[in-house]
C-alpha cells in the first residue's frame, strides 16, 4: 500500500514515524510551509518534515494545498490513501477522491465529540472522563466523515492538556497502523456519525487562558490543567501576569470574599475564592520569572489575606 501522508505538529509526527517503522511505502509528505521561530525569526521545519527528512522522504510544502499547482504537484505521488493528521489546511473534494482509499484522518477525539482543531485541550476543560482517537474517511465537512476504527483512552483526574497530547499520539499511531491493512482488505463497517451527539472544539486563543474567578474551584482547575502547556492558564497580580501550573480545587467555606480574593497561606501554597469553592495553588510563575513551586514562590513574594486577582 502506497502512502502520502499529510500533517504538521508532533501529534502528526508520531503517527509518520509509525508507518515507516511498520514497514509502508511513504511515496511523499505533504506539511505546512516552514515558519519563522525565535527572537531570530529563522525558518524552522516543522515535527514532520522532520521527520520525513530523517527517512529521506520527499516533502511537499504547499502554502495553499488546494490551488490548482498544488493540485497537479500532488498528483505526481503515487498513492493508494492519503493519511491526515492534523495538517491544517482543508483539503479540496478533488484531493479527497483523488487515491484509490479516499482520504483517512486521525482524529484526536472520539467522534462525533470534539470536532475541530483543540479537541484535547477542550475535553479536559469540559470535565470529559474519557477521550480517545477516531479514524475517519475525510469528506467535504469539518471532521464528518464515516467513522472506521475508535481507541479510547481515559483522561486521568491529573490530566494535562500536554500529557493527554503524548498519550493520543501513541494511540493514533498505534492505530493507525493497525488500521491500514484492514482498510486495504475491506475489513471494516463505516459508521455515520450522530449530529445529535457532536460538538465543536474551536481553535485556542491565548486569552481563553485567562482565568475567571466567579467560575467554580473545579471549573477552573480543569481550565488550569487543560491549558497547560499552551496558552496556560493565568491572571494578575499587581498589574503583572500570574501563570498557575497546578493547582486542587477545595470546597471550604469562602467567608464572604469576593472571586479572585486571596484567602489564606500555607505551607503548600495559597488559597484563592471562587464563584463556589477555594482554588489552592500548588505551581505558579511571575511575569518575567521561572516557573516554581507555590512554596518557593511564596518565599519570594509578599502575599496577603485579602489581595485580589484578576
Amino acid at each position: 500500500m502506497k502512502i502520502v501522508f499529510m500533517g504538521t505538529p508532533d501529534y502528526a509526527a508520531t503517527a509518520l514515524e509509525a508507518i515507516i517503522t511498520a514497514g509502508y511505502e511513504v511515496t511523499g509528505v505533504v506539511c505546512q510551509p516552514d515558519k519563522p521561530k525565535g527572537r531570530s525569526g529563522a525558518l524552522a521545519a516543522c515535527p514532520v518534515k522532520e521527520c520525513a527528512l530523517k527517512y529521506g522522504l520527499p516533502v511537499f510544502q504547499p502554502e495553499r494545498i488546494k490551488r490548482a499547482e498544488a493540485v497537479e504537484e500532488l498528483k505526481k505521488f503515487p498513492a493508494d490513501v492519503f493519511v491526515v493528521a492534523a495538517f491544517g489546511q482543508i483539503l479540496s473534494e478533488e484531493i479527497l477522491t483523488m487515491p484509490k482509499y479516499g482520504c483517512i484522518n486521525i482524529h484526536a477525539s472520539l467522534l462525533p465529540k470534539y470536532r475541530g482543531a483543540a479537541p484535547i485541550q477542550w475535553c479536559i476543560v469540559d470535565g470529559e472522563q474519557e477521550t480517545g482517537v477516531t479514524i475517519m474517511q475525510m469528506d467535504a465537512g469539518i471532521d464528518t466523515g464515516d467513522i472506521l476504527f475508535t481507541r479510547t483512552v481515559p483522561i486521568t483526574k491529573e490530566e494535562t492538556g500536554g500529557s493527554l497530547f503524548d498519550k493520543l499520539s501513541r494511540a493514533g499511531a498505534e492505530l493507525i497502523v493497525e488500521a491500514l491493512p484492514k482498510i486495504e482488505a475491506g475489513d471494516f463497517t463505516p459508521q455515520k456519525q450522530d449530529e445529535a451527539q457532536s460538538n465543536y472544539a474551536r481553535m485556542l486563543k491565548k486569552e481563553d487562558g485567562e482565568i475567571v474567578w466567579h467560575s467554580t474551584a473545579e471549573e477552573i482547575e480543569r481550565l488550569v490543567r487543560g491549558m497547560n502547556p499552551w496558552p496556560s492558564a493565568y491572571t494578575f497580580y499587581n498589574g503583572k501576569q500570574l501563570k498557575i501550573w497546578k493547582a486542587e480545587a477545595l470546597a471550604e467555606s469562602t467567608n464572604d470574599l469576593q472571586p479572585g480574593t486571596i484567602s489564606g497561606i500555607g505551607k503548600s501554597g495559597f488559597d484563592i475564592v471562587c464563584g463556589n469553592g477555594i482554588l489552592r495553588v500548588l505551581e505558579a510563575q511571575m511575569e518575567g520569572k521561572k516557573r516554581m513551586s507555590a512554596v518557593d514562590f511564596l518565599n519570594g513574594r509578599v502575599l496577603a489575606v485579602g489581595d485580589r486577582l484578576g
